[in-house]
This record gives structure tokens, C-alpha cells and sequence, in this order.
């Protein structure tokens, strides 16, 4: 019998090897933060045999095969046909967003993702959320397992938009049969992002609530897309939380970084606060305190399980964090200018911490003017 033609030989081959057997991917969110990253990561991949990236704009990533459209259109249906998985990072968490808005590109985004990947025929969709969906309470088990209650509110930003996109992810399954959904839950989010958690290291003090019970977890954004990998190879699936082993301790942390702590009692703290935000001196609201109050700290079993290990330590993450806002100066979430952050530390930190400054200046104004 003759052999194959060299061809045939070929293409068999190719069929035989893990990336031709792997899913099509598609990534929305793809041209900037953690899309980027996971788009160029699968891209790479020996087990991925193609990868969609979507988002409104072109990304950097030639290896994928580009779409440029929102994701709240529902012409999106059409893009996934032939997709295995996607992995749905589109998400505006922006601290300066307004709020509706931001809500309204979420929670709609995500509606149309899950539908038009039903639509599609596609038989997974990996969400990320974060672990701020547990809440920070003082109860907390330390760790928490991925299977405890979801007791956060609405009242630290952007977590409501979270807690309904994880509404959606329970209704997914029951509302479109034969579709899998994994979502992954982060611990404190460093490496290019901007939150109210990593502007608390942008402080000249770190605000301690008395009485508060701090722990501090960390996660890589290398780490967070090694995961989000785990999930479109099939490898773990469910809710996934995700972060370094263990925790810092408040002491730990003002040790590791050098920047001493002010404590203050909690209504003063949790009033200025609530204050500063309603009058928008401040792009946190009151909520987003208690996550530098009491623990959320995971435990990430699953993926553990599953055989996934980080790379980053939450010491190497914190001291990348304190490296990335070197140079920044902000109280109380507000980002201010190097002429701005030096009058508010003669004021003293007190008044610095909580942007008292600020609302001093403002009343000075207002009786000039009568």
C-alpha cells in the first residue's frame, strides 16, 4: 500500500497536535488591562487552537482574529459562531464612571454576552467578578470557601454591578440549557488596575478604622489569567476564587511598606466619608472602606485542587503595587498633584487622610463670596 500523499501527512499531523484539538477562545475586553493580557496568553497557547478577541477598539494582539463592536450588540451572536468558550472581561469598573452608566454597560453587556453565546452554540462562558462578592464583615472565616454566602451590598463600587452579574451567572444554565458558566472571583486586583483598593496605598497614612480587623490578599493579574486559562481548558469549574496563599496582617503590611497608619474611630472615619463622597470630593463612597476594614480573604480550593498554583506571594504583589503607585498621591481615593498633596500633608494627616482640605478650602470660598 502506498503512503499517504505528503500533504495528507500534514494536515493529519496538525490535526493531532493540542492546539488543532484545543477550543476556539473569544475574549471580550480584548485591547486593553486583563483582556490584553489573556488574549496574547492564549494566542501563545499550544492548547488553544484559535482565539476571537472583542472590543470597540483594535488591540495589540496580531495572533487573534479581531472584531470591533460593543458587546452590547446583539450582532455579537454572529461573531461567536464557531467558539467554544468565551471569556467575558468587558467590564467598566471605573472609579471616575458614573454610576448608571456604568451599571447600565455591565449588567447589558453581560446579558447579550450570555445570550448570544447560547445563540451561538457556545458551551461555556467564563466570567470574572471578584471576591468583594463575599463581602467584608467581621464574621468572615479566614479563609473563606468558595461555597460561603455572597452577603456583600451594593454599597462599595461597582459591587452591585458584580452581584447581578453573578445573579445572571446562576440563571445562565437554567435559562439557556447545554451552556456552562465558570466565574472567577479575584482577591485586591494589582498589576495596571486603578481601585479604591490600590489608591489606599497611594495615601501618605493608611487609614485604620478603630476597632477594624484588617487582612490583606493579593492577586497578580499573571495569576488571575493563568487561572482564567485553567477555566477555558476545562481544568476547574464553578465559582473560583483566586489570590496568593494566605494573608498580610494590618501590621504586616505597614511593615512591609513603610507607611505608617492613622486610626480614627469608625463614625468619624465611615462619616467623612459618606460626606466627602455625596458632595464629590471623593470617587469612593462610604462602602468601599469596609474592604480595608474587615477580611474577604479566599481560600481558592478549586483551583488548588485542580493542580493551579500562583506564581506571586502576597509580599512580591504588595511590593509590585507600592512600585506601580510610587509617585502618586491620594487621600481619601481622590487622586491629587504634587502641589495639592504637599499643602495636605502640612495640614496634617488627619485632614490629608480624610480630604478635610479640601472641604476647607471649598467653605473659605463660599464666605469670601458673601
Amino acid at each position: 500500500m502506498s503512503s499517504p500523499d505528503p500533504q495528507v501527512r500534514a494536515a493529519r499531523n496538525h490535526e493531532s497536535t493540542p492546539a488543532a484539538r484545543g477550543p476556539v477562545v473569544a475574549v471580550t475586553g480584548a485591547a486593553s488591562g486583563v483582556g490584553a493580557l489573556l488574549t496574547e496568553r492564549l494566542a501563545a497557547s499550544g492548547e488553544i487552537r484559535r482565539v476571537v478577541a472583542i472590543d470597540e477598539r483594535r488591540g495589540e494582539c496580531a495572533a487573534a482574529q479581531w472584531h470591533i463592536l460593543d458587546v452590547r450588540d446583539p450582532a455579537i451572536a454572529d461573531r461567536l459562531r464557531g467558539v467554544d468558550v468565551v471569556v467575558h472581561l468587558a467590564l467598566d469598573l471605573n472609579l471616575g464612571t458614573d454610576p448608571a452608566a456604568r451599571t447600565a454597560y455591565n449588567v447589558r453587556g453581560t446579558q447579550t454576552v450570555l445570550t448570544a453565546a447560547a445563540a451561538a452554540g457556545v458551551r461555556r462562558v467564563v466570567l470574572c467578578t471578584s471576591a468583594m462578592v463575599y463581602g467584608a464583615l467581621p464574621d468572615n472565616e479566614l479563609p473563606l470557601s468558595e461555597d460561603a454566602e455572597l452577603r456583600a451590598t451594593a454599597e462599595a463600587t461597582g459591587v452591585g454591578d458584580l452581584l447581578e452579574i453573578e445573579r445572571l451567572a446562576r440563571r445562565a444554565p437554567r435559562a439557556h440549557p447545554g451552556l456552562n458558566v465558570t466565574v472567577v472571583r479575584p482577591a485586591v486586583l494589582v498589576g495596571g488596575t486603578d481601585t479604591a483598593l490600590t489608591r489606599y496605598f497611594e495615601s501618605p497614612r493608611l487609614l485604620v478604622v478603630a476597632g477594624s480587623r484588617p487582612a490583606w490578599q493579593f492577586c497578580h493579574v499573571e495569576d488571575l489569567c493563568s487561572a482564567l486559562e485553567y477555566a477555558v481548558l476545562e481544568k476547574v469549574e464553578g465559582e473560583l476564587a483566586v489570590g496568593c496563599d494566605g494573608w498580610l496582617e494590618q501590621e504586616e503590611v505597614e511593615e512591609l511598606s513603610g507607611i505608617r497608619r492613622m486610626e480614627l474611630p469608625s463614625a468619624i472615619a465611615l462619616g467623612a466619608a459618606a460626606r466627602l463622597h455625596r458632595i464629590g470630593l471623593t470617587p469612593s463612597p462610604a462602602g468601599d472602606l469596609a474592604y480595608t476594614m474587615y477580611p474577604w480573604v479566599v481560600s481558592g480550593s478549586r483551583l488548588h485542587d485542580a493542580g493551579w498554583r500562583p506564581k506571586w506571594t502576597n509580599e512580591e504583589v504588595l511590593a509590585a503595587l507600592l512600585e506601580e503607585v510610587s509617585g502618586r498621591h491620594t487621600v481619601a481615593g481622590r487622586r491629587l498633584g504634587r502641589k495639592d498633596a504637599t499643602a495636605a500633608g502640612a495640614a496634617g494627616a488627619t485632614v490629608a487622610l480624610l480630604g478635610a482640605a479640601a472641604v476647607v478650602r471649598r467653605a473659605r470660598k463660599a464666605r469670601r463670596r458673601i
